[in-house]
């Protein structure tokens, strides 16, 4: 009893998934101890309630769960299940039930998630629930009318039962049959005993109970047979089921190297018999030869007959040992034969699970996020806004670490107003002063030497409308290493990770005001904008930007109008590491080598940076380090993508100890916080608060300076001057999501330019393609590169391994522009710049550059 009670626990979780338009009690019409995970006791049923009114429509959601409440004439309403979401509850309870026809499966099979059509169909409302199996719906065992015990009021019940494969279901009437199973119970573990006459129960180890009564002894009888044949039925499918997954699961690469030695071995036993065979074969037609030519001689005769047989007999011996191990060779072969066709089935089959699977939980999601933006639409109260006549506003939510213990009081001598986005709205006077720098970077004025800057472009072509079946892509991505998957250009925008990085630096200005800046505290502010600055573009740019090849450099000399040059390389590809170094004519310099790592998560992708990255200040010696926070990106398999920024930053200056501790909120649905906001502060060495700061990440960074300290309610209380605006966003043009949605800036980066470096990122062509519209001949090409990229990793590991063999060191792979050495701030490797490209670059020479392209 308690070995069956064990199985059929195991065998109880198995997963439903519920769709439905208006998510109804159609469950039940699957097995009951498919779905139910609670104890019911065992106690005798209660009688169904009468049906309560319909509940109002609720939205298409698609739920999946892994268990679920039994829908019976038992319980009034459903459990609350611990792996069901609270938000659904109420969508689980409603009793309208749907014209579903019940098909029950045995509790031992499998669910064919192919089998399960979530959505709407082609010809039917929204409203309309499709359930399909894979197979043709069973012919019952039996079926015929019962009394089923309901509760102390109505007692025994009549009820029509049917009995299929292993299942025990039962219905009001005949005709209920066609929509709506009333319990379901597996006869797999369940225990049949008969009390009087008439009267027999069905346990499946106290999760379920049904109390039933036929109209005569006779008729019980033919239940109770036709009963226990059922379950014996569905013990053996399981049993048998069990002992093919234990022969799939034990068919991995160690039985598969098992197998090729004992096949190997049985092969060099044939090798043996044969050479067996030609030797004795040999030697008995000798012997055969030299009777022929035998004189007569009597004993020479008797001699010669005994040599004939005794080679007569080895040949025979070694002919039946060759038979025999062609047959034990045929055996193994065969068997293992049958072994890996099962393995390959069963792989086959899991692959088409899980596209199936996939494909539901799209539609799934998509459904949700729709109906979870018309809920929200619905839910927001109109016109909330905060107080306009705010006299005296408080910075309590500055930092969340320090919400708790002060506040902060701002000195309203300059009176300004707060919008609905918590960020202070200055006088054009005070963006003008702090922010507006950067807004025009390509105006025309004239360079120091009188001669016109340069006419650069201010956007590039427009993104063609290529159409493209997402699904196919993600079918031939299972099972692949994210880092090796072949992406076609339609998901990309024409830029390289090498010119993206560089974007860091559109908002250069803020550097160039901090560098003139005496204090180390309103410094570090200022470099503290300068790292939210670098993520304004990412609220609107989903499109991956294309993986440098090793060896590929992109350089970008806007000294003339904006002030700065960078060089960066792909320094190395696996892991993918860039390094990048930038200088400004304001005397600071930059520095970082950029790597990550990725978590796929199904519904999003999780953007690690791991690099560290440098700031350094040569009229103060101020060095600032930090690292980047986390992306993450929603919506991979469907809907609209978007990017949320979050985690929390360091910044430190090691030259005086000052810190600022910047934190980028999360988004969250449940949260209250408003996305894409950015916290912090700013210590010195000694931990005294100096600046408060907060903005958002993809609009503007404001700081206030604190005047003075003082305790209220033993809490500490700042009093700050007013906030000043460190950084603002450059608006967009309206029309620039027709082109990638890029900045002026980002439309100037892949600008072809004469002289530069033949590794240049400008000087690829599938990426130029790509930008003039060719997506087809850019896919091509792209296919072409990471092919001959391969195929020089494969030689210099050819090389490697000759070089090895033959005793010789080989050199590993060297960047032209950079050398990796040791950080004296955080005593890590890093790769540190040579400062010979712009030298190279005057002399044309390109020498030690290879061909990549």
């Amino acid at each position: 009893m308690h070995a069956l009670i064990t199985v059929s626990r195991r065998r109880i979780f198995a997963p439903l998934i519920l769709v439905a338009g208006r998510v109804s009690t159609a469950a039940s019409t699957l097995p009951t101890a498919a779905v139910c995970g609670h104890q019911c006791g065992g106690q005798a049923p209660m009688e169904e309630p009468a049906q309560s009114p319909p509940l109002p429509p609720t939205p298409n959601y698609f739920l999946t769960m892994s268990f679920c409440q039994t829908f019976s004439d038992s319980s009034s309403s459903p459990q609350h299940s611990p792996f069901l979401p609270s938000p659904f509850h109420h969508i689980i309870t409603e009793t309208q039930r749907h014209p579903l026809q019940p098909r029950p499966r045995p509790i031992g099979g499998s669910v064919d998630t192919g089998a399960i059509l979530a959505g709407p169909d082609a010809s039917g409302t929204e409203d309309d629930v499709i359930i399909t199996m894979s197979e043709k719906q069973a012919d019952p065992d039996m079926k015929g009318w019962l009394y089923k015990w309901t509760n102390y009021l109505k007692g025994y019940q009549k009820r029509w039962f049917v009995l299929t494969n292993g299942l025990l279901s039962y219905y009001r009437s005949q005709a209920e049959m066609l929509h709506t199973c009333r319990g379901t119970i597996s006869l797999h573990g369940a225990v049949i005993h008969t009390e009087d006459s008439c009267n027999f129960v069905i346990s499946n180890g106290g999760t379920q109970t049904f109390h039933l009564k036929a109209s005569s002894e006779v008729e019980r009888q033919k239940w109770v047979t036709a009963l226990e044949l059922a379950k014996a039925k569905a013990i053996r499918q399981m049993e048998s089921e069990d002992e093919d997954e234990e022969d799939v699961g034990d068919a991995g690469a160690d039985d598969v190297a098992n197998t090729l030695k004992v096949l190997t071995a049985k092969l060099e036993d044939l090798r043996t018999c044969h050479d067996l065979i030609i030797k004795h074969g040999a030697a008995l037609q000798k012997s055969l030869s030299e009777l022929e030519v035998l004189d007569g001689s009597t004993q020479d005769l008797t001699a010669k007959t005994k040599t004939v047989n005794e080679r007569a007999t080895l040949f025979r011996i070694s002919s039946n040992a060759m038979i025999n191990a062609c047959n034990d060779y045929v055996d193994v072969s065969s068997t293992a034969g049958r072994k890996w066709h099962r393995l390959l089935q069963h792989e086959r089959d899991q692959r088409l699970r899980l596209e199936d699977m996939v494909e539901q939980l799209a539609r799934q999601h998509s459904h949700l996020e729709q109906e979870a933006k018309e809920q929200m639409s619905q839910a927001m109260p109109p016109g909330h806004s905060h107080s306009d006549d705010e006299e005296e506003t408080e910075f309590e939510d500055a930092v969340e670490e320090l919400a708790e213990n002060f506040i902060v009081h701002v000195n309203t001598a300059q009176a300004h107003k707060r919008s609905s986005s918590n960020v202070s709205q200055l006088s054009e006077e005070m963006a003008s002063l702090n922010g507006s720098q950067a807004t025009t970077p390509t105006e025309e004025v004239k360079q120091p030497n009188g001669r016109p800057k340069r006419q650069r472009r201010t956007r590039v072509p427009e993104k063609p409308n290529y159409p493209i079946n997402l699904w196919s892509i993600m079918k031939n991505c299972i099972g692949k290493e994210l880092s090796k998957i072949p992406m076609p250009v339609n998901f990309s925008e024409p830029l390289s990770f090498l010119q993206r990085l560089t974007e860091d630096f559109e908002y250069s200005d803020i550097l160039d005001r901090a560098s003139q800046i005496e204090d180390s505290c309103e410094q570090l502010s200022l470099v503290a904008a300068f790292t939210v600055s670098s993520y304004a573009t990412t609220a609107v740019r989903t499109a991956k930007p294309f993986n440098p090849l090793l060896g590929e450099t992109y350089e970008c000399d806007r000294t003339e109008d904006l002030g700065w040059r960078a060089i960066n390389e792909q320094v190395s590809h696996h892991p993918p590491i860039v390094a990048q170094y930038v200088e400004g004519n304001a005397g600071w310099s930059s520095w970082q080598e950029f790597a990550m790592s990725s978590k796929f998560r199904g519904k999003y992708l999780q953007i690690i940076p791991l690099g560290i990255a440098h700031l350094e200040f040569g009229n103060t010696g101020n060095h600032y380090t930090w690292r980047k926070v986390s992306t993450t990106v929603h919506n991979m398999i469907v809907g609209k993508l978007w990017l949320d920024n979050h985690g929390e930053m360091e910044i430190v200056n090691h030259q005086t100890g000052d810190k600022c501790c910047l934190k980028f909120v999360p988004y969250s649905y449940f949260s209250r916080e408003t996305p894409k906001k950015v916290t912090g502060y700013v210590v010195d060495s000694e931990g005294t608060l100096k600046w408060f700061i907060t903005g958002m990440w993809d609009e503007k960074i404001e700081a206030c300076r604190v005047i003075s300290q003082s305790l209220r309610g033993g809490k500490p209380v700042y009093e700050t001057s007013p906030p000043k605006v460190l950084w603002k966003r450059n608006p967009i043009t309206p029309d620039a999501d027709k082109y990638y949605n890029f900045t002026e800036l980002a439309c100037q980066l892949n600008e072809p330019e004469e002289l530069v470096c033949p590794t240049d990122s400008r000087n690829r062509p599938d990426q130029r393609l790509m930008e003039e519209g060719n997506w087809d001949d850019a896919n091509a090409e792209k296919l072409r590169l990471e092919e001959k990229q391969r195929a020089t990793r494969r030689r210099r590991e050819a090389e490697a391994e000759q070089a090895a063999a033959e005793g010789r060191e080989y050199p590993a792979y060297s960047p032209m522009w950079f050398r990796k050495e040791t950080d004296d701030i955080t005593g890590a490797l890093i790769f540190r710049y040579t400062h010979e490209y712009w030298e190279c670059k005057e002399r044309q020479d390109w020498s030690r550059c290879p061909d990549i392209f």
